[in-house]
């Protein structure tokens, strides 16, 4: 047998609970896993909770797409990957779980100093961060304007963007600021007058600007600086991105990603893990929480805990 976490009905963290399952069997095309991580993300607790519309629950549903892990089998028709391997994954349904099975085309191999809560911590945050710089065509003459830079979507496009040959100037609170300025951004304080401050830090102007928090601060002050409304993105108030003129990429948005944006996505989980094997980027880890606590994991990401949380079968 295996263990799984799942919920019955929407609620606060506490309606999460663990379960007992099979261990799962690979089909043709997937690999079973025995998951030494699971990343928790905001989206899971949107999802528990019924923030995020996910239609009526008729079974246990389960928690949780991102996890890293060994590879315990190999379906039919599966090349490159045998059991033993250590691998990281996305879009699993329900990775919050002691063991699971993935599609292959979800799996990456995990280099050898890349630990199970770096590869854990990638999935959505680096698929949703590489996906929108490069929707936003982000490049070498740009200055950014990020919102929320400290999160672990911020911190990855951030480090992106960099790569990219970007300037970023990025939001912060005071307490986070010396990480943002580590990963190569200049940190500036939202709060009011926050459109002069940046106007100082770039004379030249900002080309480009992506909301990672969702505030009325960050897209007023996009729509105010960035002169072209078709490089200004949000990845949370997708909803009112029509009536202003602007981009979003899930968060709300009625508009599904394109193949290509699907495509990029995907690409970014076995790009992060060549920049992190080559020491070019950066993941914080956070708390590492025991598998049968996911509730109190859940309690820390809507607390805004610090670096990225993890669950540990």
């Amino acid at each position: 047998m295996a263990t799984a976490i799942g919920y019955t009905e929407f609620g606060g963290p506490e309606v999460l609970h663990p379960i007992e399952i099979t261990a799962p069997a690979p089909g043709a095309g997937q690999l079973a896993i025995r998951v030494e991580a699971a990343g928790v993300n905001p989206i899971d607790a949107k999802l528990r909770s019924g923030a995020r519309p996910s239609g009526p629950i008729d079974d246990v549903r389960r928690v949780g797409s991102d996890g890293a892990g060994i590879v315990t089998s190999v379906g039919e028709g599966v090349d490159g990957f045998r059991a033993g391997d250590a691998v990281v994954f996305s879009g699993a349904r329900g990775a919050y779980a002691t063991d699971v099975v993935v599609d292959v085309a979800r799996v990456h191999s995990r280099p050898a100093h890349v630990s199970a809560a770096q590869g854990a911590a990638l999935g959505i945050p680096v698929g949703t961060a590489y996906q929108t710089l490069r929707s936003l065509a982000v490049g070498p003459h740009d200055t950014l304007l990020l919102h929320a830079g400290s999160g672990a979507v911020g911190q990855a496009a951030i480090q992106f963007a960099v790569l990219w040959g970007a300037t970023v100037i990025a939001t912060t609170s005071g307490r986070r600021a010396e990480t943002v300025r580590a990963l190569g951004a200049i940190p500036v304080h939202y709060g009011d007058g926050l459109a002069d401050r940046v106007r100082e830090l770039a004379p030249n102007g900002v080309t480009v600007a992506l909301d990672a928090a969702g505030t009325d601060e960050a897209l007023d002050v996009s729509v105010e600086l960035v002169a072209d409304r078709s490089r200004i993105a949000t990845l949370v108030r997708g909803r009112d991105a029509a009536s202003l003129g602007i981009r979003a990429f899930s968060g709300g948005s009625p508009a599904p990603l394109t193949p290509q944006q699907l495509a990029w996505r995907d690409e970014a989980a076995p790009v992060s893990l060549a920049l992190i094997a080559a020491g070019r980027f950066a993941v914080e880890i956070g708390p590492q929480v025991p598998l049968a606590d996911a509730a109190e994991a859940h309690r820390l990401v809507e607390r805004g805990t610090d670096g990225k949380i993890t669950l540990v079968p």
